[in-house]
């Protein structure tokens, strides 16, 4: 088990020092930045490469959102998820603190949002709570099912981190101007701890609507594809 939930700490610290640090560190150079198209690549970029290094051995979860949809999924047992949140959240929290102290090397560094996530007055393209919402949901949703289907017994072994990295780039293309995209609480949770606005305040948010949409995820998943998985065994 501690193999596993040092996997979980490595990969969710990868993940949220790799996307949210191309945010704060590659983002805002406004003539060499990557822009919000190359955040969304490097987060899907994240997720690809420790999916391949770790994932073998925790199953690559790096999200709580993840861990609950699989354990609705009936691919995960309901007794580690506590656990495995716990070391998704350490291991953002610490990424966060680390790119923090890396990016406040800077002359005249001010933390502003710091990738974080938000809705209102904190989304980047000013949308409101409902529509926030909504859109973490389904989004966190369609995520669960394409890791459920890319993972499945019925499709080629070996292709899945692919395919969830670019889900992950895809997600972030869509809703980077709506809530600046979480679909992940362990990461929402790590830079709003370091935010110089209410970001923490509308945290809530960004567990509520990641975790909602992981459980519709998980039960499609489970309720309507999985039989015809286990009808073609």
């Amino acid at each position: 088990m501690t193999r596993h939930l040092t996997a979980e700490f490595l990969g969710t610290f990868w993940l949220v020092f790799g996307g949210c640090g191309s945010a704060v560190l590659a983002a805002a150079f406004p003539d060499l930045g990557i822009g919000f198209a190359g955040v969304a690549f490097a987060f899907g970029l994240t997720v690809l490469t420790m999916a391949y290094a770790v994932g073998g051995i925790s199953g690559g979860h790096f999200n709580p959102a993840v861990t609950l949809g699989l354990a609705i999924a009936d691919r995960f047992a309901w007794k580690q998820v506590a656990p495995y949140w716990i070391a998704q959240v350490l291991g953002a929290i610490v990424a966060a603190a680390a790119l923090y102290v890396i990016a406040s090397g800077k002359a005249g560094f001010a933390a502003g949002g710091f990738a974080s996530n938000g809705y209102g007055d904190l989304s980047p393209g000013g949308y409101a709570l409902p529509a926030a919402a909504l859109i973490e949901v389904i989004l966190t949703a369609g995520f669960l099912i394409v890791i459920l289907g890319s993972t499945s017994r019925l499709v080629p072994a070996g292709f899945a981190p692919i395919a969830i990295g670019l889900a992950l780039t895809l997600i972030h293309l869509i809703s980077i101007p709506v809530t600046n995209t979480s679909v992940n609480p362990a990461r929402s949770t790590g830079v709003a701890l370091f935010a110089d606005t209410a970001a923490l305040g509308q945290l809530w948010l960004f567990w509520v609507a990641p975790l909602v949409g992981a459980a519709i995820g998980g039960a499609i998943w489970r309720y309507l594809l999985m039989p015809n998985e286990l009808a073609a065994e």
